[in-house]
């Protein structure tokens, strides 16, 4: 998935700078909504991580709780152990 393009179809905007607080509400409930019906575990991922990104993703527990998505859980807890290790450094 590339990110311009997420960010385009969501916001309007690759560049979240220009986005008015209308628009960036906007962008968020389509983006949650879009998550919460994706199906492709990979798709699913991504839009998570954009969630994240934006300070809006659910804990990996609540985001990654349906039969079968334990591979995805394990994959955002990693994604997020990873991330506070960069910003710790």
């Amino acid at each position: 998935m590339d990110l311009e393009a997420l960010l385009t179809h969501y916001f309007d905007s690759a560049d979240l700078d220009t986005v008015t607080a209308d628009m960036f509400e906007a962008g968020q409930q389509k983006l949650a909504i879009d998550f919460g019906v994706e199906r492709d575990p990979g798709r699913r991922f991504a839009l998570w991580t954009l969630m994240d990104a934006i300070g809006i993703a659910p804990l990996p527990a609540d985001a990654f709780s349906k039969p079968g998505e334990a591979g995805l859980k394990r994959a955002a807890e990693d994604y997020l152990s990873a991330a506070w290790r960069l910003e710790r450094d």
